[in-house]
């Protein structure tokens, strides 16, 4: 029997969170072959203004390279693994380089409060309305209750 997904696009960021998402991946990796990728979006160079200036904390080029050093990294720890950095408005990205890519599933979490989805937007959301393939969303671990909770 062919692999249920051949090819598993791993959205990984630097956040606890993402430890979990790359264990969930290469768990589903470990049950039958097939491709497994590493993604990381560097998103649009944030812009500070002081006064008539406008200053970008780094440059895209700066930001590519350390996601491309980071992402690398990671991949080095999963044999087989293949490391993909994106650039662009990130759910965006990562939906229309998984249509181009024939992905089957895209595995990505979900740990934003409201909140934080109310200021930032959710990525995961976005992703799983508009991926061209399933998707698992992992959320974090719930701590265990304290004693006495």
């Amino acid at each position: 029997m062919p692999a249920p997904y051949r090819n598993i696009a791993c959205c990984l960021s630097a956040d606890p969170a993402s430890d979990a998402v790359l264990a969930e991946a290469v768990a589903l990796r470990a049950v039958s072959p097939g491709a497994l990728f590493l993604v990381n979006v560097v998103g649009p160079a944030q812009t500070s203004l002081a006064g008539p200036f406008s200053y970008y904390a780094d440059s895209p080029a700066v930001l590519e390279d350390q996601a491309e050093t980071w992402l690398g990294e990671k991949a080095a720890t999963v044999p087989g693994a293949t490391p993909v950095v994106l650039d662009g408005y990130p759910p965006r990205a990562v939906c229309r380089w998984a249509a181009e890519n024939d992905i089957d599933l895209i595995v990505a979490a979900a740990h934003r409060g409201f909140v934080e989805r109310t200021l930032l937007g959710g990525f995961a959301s976005y992703v799983a309305y508009h991926a061209p393939c399933p998707v698992l969303l992992v959320h974090p671990p719930v701590p265990a209750p304290a004693p006495g909770d």
